[in-house]
């Protein structure tokens, strides 16, 4: 008995024992628990803190990050190949200590184009509205979003985005034709591409000489690659667009072909001057347009007394040694006074607003001339080149100066006289130098007077000649710039040319008779097209095409009126293909319209 009592005492004491242990365990984990919450809790603040740090736009951390690991990553491009293409992404992610894209699949992911391994032929797209150059290409990795438990925090960036590369930072031609004007129509697409989205720069640079231009572009500090290092392991992009439209690039840099225009080129003056316009808008420059009514004499030559030329001066390469006495001629000659500007010694908005009330614009050859896009319409560009140096093989500044509407004249002078030259062969080859290259190499330069057409960039002759300095020689100068205003469009002030094209011809019919055996006649008829009543057109012609069926050729007329009768070389009982469009003003083509079949 006194056993089985000690029994139960001991069995009592080992449940107390054990329910003890599980209270404490109980306390331990539900401890443990609170502890490890706190712990999330205070990464996420953290996380949180330092996305804030890349923006001052709010983020929910926890709901940003269930929604990458639940959702995963979203791609939606337009264009069908990657040299036209640009990408909208949510959750696109960046690993920098692999400088990585990385694009996170789940249940919800969205991939369109869904390419397969073709995504490697060569890249998804071009970071860089440079077309298909191996260093921009942009692609990323894939991974399942599960395998973020196994990853770094990501910090998200609440801005909206536009990641690109620039193309080359530190020259200005490149910043303004391959970074700020395809970026600025980039963002005008796609509407929340707005003055608070951000740009993300790619390549690998530093801020360059040229940055604060960048800065214009948005209201917040453009992010470089290096410093999204200092942000975290891995950064999420909750919205972003990737990639430049190249819409209103004009000219191709020699990578593939010597260089030249662009062959499609699909962007007018009108879209520059407008880009132009928003930019010193930014800058706090106003523009003195050309005034629209008659003026009197007297204000006339007032205006005429306010006219100036600008001269670029260069103080480090490609010199006009001769400056100030190029400087007098420009006067004698215009009958204006000169002003000169200098990218070394001047701030740029001070040079744009110098620039942007010239009536001429006198430069060596050199990325300083893209400036000539803030002229006003009706303004001169002279640009001179070195001797041996064809201005007829390097012509981005004339493509740009002859873009339709926007309304400069284009003059070039070359240097022709050898004796005129300073070359430096002992400078370093990227500036010129040719003292790395075998004697024969350098005495072959030497003795070349005109560089060949070649690709770009390291080509040796080119560089020993483009970096020569030039004693101009002013009575070749002075003929060149006469000959070459010969051909300016008269009148002072010059307007926007007209670039409306006309609509469609209305109501076209045709009508046949047979007049013998081997005579017959087609009348062909139609109405003006319907924006010609509401316009004022200089000149209105129409183009007809007749084609007999079964033909592969046609006879194409222009004529001054809505009908006409055809009888030359109409045929009886046979059917005629007819097409009819408007002209305006010899140069702007309307759509054809439809066909007219028109049996004799």
């Amino acid at each position: 008995m006194r056993a089985s009592l000690a029994g139960c005492r001991m069995s009592v004491g080992a449940l107390l024992n054990g329910l003890l242990v599980s209270v404490v365990a109980a306390l331990l984990w539900k401890y443990s628990k609170l502890s490890e919450h706190a712990a999330l809790l205070e990464e996420e603040l953290h996380m949180t803190r330092q996305s804030q740090e890349l923006s001052q736009a709010h983020i929910d951390y926890h709901v940003a990050l269930q929604a990458l690991q639940e959702h995963g990553t979203r791609m939606v491009c337009t264009g069908k190949m990657h040299t036209d293409r640009v990408c909208r992404f949510d959750y696109l992610c960046y690993c920098s200590e692999a400088e990585e894209f990385v694009f996170f699949h789940s249940n919800s992911s969205v991939m369109l184009p869904n390419l397969g391994s073709r995504r490697f032929q060569p890249a998804l797209l071009d970071l860089s509205s440079v077309e298909d150059h191996n260093t921009q290409y942009f692609n990323f990795l894939e991974l399942p979003a599960a395998a973020l438990k196994f990853m770094p925090k990501p910090v998200f960036v609440p801005d909206v985005t536009l990641i690109l590369n620039r193309f080359n930072p530190d020259n200005l031609m490149h910043v303004f034709h391959d970074d700020l004007i395809p970026a600025f129509y980039t963002m005008k697409q796609y509407s929340d591409l707005d003055d608070e989205a951000r740009l993300v720069f790619m390549e690998g640079w530093s801020e360059g000489p040229h940055f604060d231009l960048y800065r214009l572009l948005s209201s917040k500090q453009p992010l470089l690659k290096e410093q999204l290092r200092n942000f975290g392991k891995l950064i999420c992009f909750t919205k972003s667009y990737v990639g430049l439209s190249k819409m209103t690039t004009w000219y191709q840099y020699g990578f593939v072909q010597p260089q030249g225009p662009k062959a499609n080129m699909l962007v007018s003056g009108n879209e520059i001057r407008q880009f132009a316009t928003a930019l010193m808008e930014k800058m706090n420059i106003t523009r003195v347009e050309e005034a629209e009514k008659d003026r009197g004499s007297a204000e006339d030559e007032k205006e005429r007394k306010d006219d100036y030329v600008v001269v670029f001066s260069r103080s480090a390469t490609r010199l006009i040694l001769n400056e100030a006495e190029l400087i007098l001629a420009l006067a004698q000659e215009f009958q204006m006074r000169v002003v000169t500007v200098s990218l070394e010694d001047q701030p740029f908005p001070a040079i744009v607003q110098v620039i942007s009330g010239a009536s001429a614009l006198v430069s060596m050859h050199g990325a300083q001339l893209i400036a000539s896009l803030f002229l006003p319409r009706g303004a001169t560009v002279v640009e001179l080149f070195p001797f041996a140096v064809n201005p007829e093989q390097y012509t981005p500044y004339k493509t740009l100066a002859t873009l339709p509407g926007m309304d400069l004249h284009y003059i070039s002078w070359r240097n022709t006289k050898e004796e005129n030259t300073i070359t430096h062969p002992d400078r370093a080859w990227e500036q010129g130098g040719i003292a790395h290259l075998e004697k024969e190499e350098q005495e072959r330069i030497l003795a070349s007077g005109d560089v060949p057409r070649h690709l770009c960039c390291r080509n040796p002759e080119w560089l020993f000649r483009i970096y020569q300095d030039t004693l101009v020689d002013i009575p070749s100068f002075l003929e060149t710039l006469r000959e070459g205003m010969k051909t300016k469009p008269s009148g002072k002030k010059s307007k926007p040319a007209s670039t409306v094209h006309p609509g469609r011809v209305r109501e076209p019919q045709c009508q046949t008779s047979v007049q013998t055996t081997n005579e017959a006649k087609l009348t062909v008829s139609w109405q003006i097209p319907w924006n010609l009543k509401y316009l004022k057109v200089r000149e209105v012609k129409y183009e007809v095409w007749i084609q007999e069926q079964g033909e592969n050729t046609y006879m194409p007329y222009i004529l001054p009126q809505q009908n006409y009768t055809f009888s030359e070389n109409i045929k009886p009982f046979t059917t005629y293909l007819v097409w009819v469009r408007c002209i305006f003003n010899k140069s702007l083509l309307g759509p054809f319209a439809d066909v007219l079949m028109c049996r004799t």
